[in-house]
């Protein structure tokens, strides 16, 4: 017994001991998450599916080649539900608007609680898919976007929490409803209540992204074929104009925004903040910068093909509004202008570059209520 215990005690001082202090070797090739060679690589990214880079005079047939690329790294698609069957779950008035939560299949494995705004008056109304961040903070997803109602006081605090930090102490769904747009927002997979049986734990994240791969799937792919589902269901709504659908996030909402109106013909105007720039700098020893978001926006072997500013330039020519911060120690601002300058060079050539509106705003990571003004401002004029 004491044999045991000794051992047992061993294994916990060892235990703590390798906690405390990492064990590291002499010889090393990755730093900072980030390989030590990665600069050579990013030599190797030449972006052939690249309009400029592609060959391809067309821009219809540039964005049809390009949008394949896309969807073939996002690898299989979820099954499609047969039917959304969205049933109410519950409601409640605000000033303005009506608040409900509500539940549809997304997809043929997944049904899924969102909640919705709807104005007051007659419709049909224009409609915004307002796509929740990231943030390290898996507990509440469509909370972030919308207030939520009818829920224990552990997620109604941490929703106003988490809209004070970020957004201001403003919700951007309940401030566009109020004037007068329908506002969807629902759980991007592995947020809110499509987390984890076992609770929420950051680091379990990237374990369950590559099971989803060992099944020939991607995490990131999945969120955003369940964006596209989601417009389209957000389509079939009577109180929807299905001809004006917008849509708006920031921070990984923001990249969920411009990957949606890249993908999808539905999305008639789409808004993002503080998620845009370069890979060159995005992964840069230079800036002392790494991806953050892991796979959350990992999609396998794209960047052979498209860097970010082109994938986002298949939106062309519909209007866009990409708003970044100097401040925003996430997104150097080189790459920002770059990414800018490159979408930019698309637009124009397509006759179109009024639609495109990029700002760099004297503003950290965040969706202030100056901010959430210049979204309501860009929609009213152009949905």
């Amino acid at each position: 017994m004491r044999r045991i215990f000794l051992i047992f005690a061993s294994c916990c001082f060892l235990t703590a001991f390798a906690q405390q202090k990492p064990q590291k070797r002499t010889n090393y090739e990755f730093a900072s998450e980030i390989p030590t060679y990665v600069d050579q690589l990013k030599q190797e990214l030449t972006y052939p599916l690249a309009w400029e880079n592609s060959g391809v005079r067309s821009f219809t047939k540039w964005k049809k080649r390009a949008r394949a690329k896309v969807f073939e790294c996002m690898l299989t698609p979820p099954k499609p539900a047969e039917k959304f069957d969205m049933e109410v779950v519950a409601e409640e008035q605000r000033d303005g608007y009506k608040a409900m939560k509500i539940r549809f299949n997304v997809n043929a494995y997944a049904r899924i609680t969102a909640y919705v705004l709807v104005p007051d008056g007659p419709g049909p109304f224009p409609a915004v898919n307002l796509l929740h961040d990231h943030g390290a903070h898996l507990f509440i997803g469509k909370e972030k976007m919308i207030r939520p109602f009818g829920e224990e006081a552990e997620v109604m605090e941490d929703a106003d929490a988490w809209a004070a930090s970020l957004y201001e102490g403003q919700y951007l769904g309940d401030f566009l409803a109020r004037h007068g747009y329908v506002c969807f927002s629902a759980d991007a997979p592995m947020w809110g209540e499509r987390g984890r049986k076992e609770g929420v734990d950051r680091s379990k994240y990237d374990i369950i992204a590559g099971n989803m791969m060992m099944l020939g799937r991607d995490l990131c792919g999945f969120m955003h074929y369940d964006d596209i589902a989601s417009t389209d269901f957000l389509a079939t709504l009577p109180f929807v104009d299905k001809d004006r659908i917008g849509c708006a996030g920031c921070s990984m909402g923001g990249y969920r925004a411009w990957m949606l109106s890249a993908l999808s013909d539905r999305v008639k105007v789409g808004a993002a903040v503080c998620w845009m720039v370069t890979t060159d700098v995005q992964l840069s020893t230079a800036y002392g910068r790494k991806e953050n978001g892991g796979f959350a926006n990992c999609l396998p072997g794209l960047r052979q093909y498209l860097d970010y500013p082109h994938i986002a330039s298949l939106a062309a020519p519909k209007p866009m509004l990409f708003i970044s911060g100097r401040q925003d120690k996430l997104f150097p601002v080189p790459g920002v202008e770059s990414a800018f300058q490159t979408m930019h060079a698309v637009w124009s050539r397509l006759g179109k570059d009024e639609n495109l509106k990029t700002e760099l705003l004297d503003i950290p990571h965040s969706c202030g209520r100056q901010v959430q003004e210049q979204i309501l401002q860009f929609f009213d004029k152009q949905l």
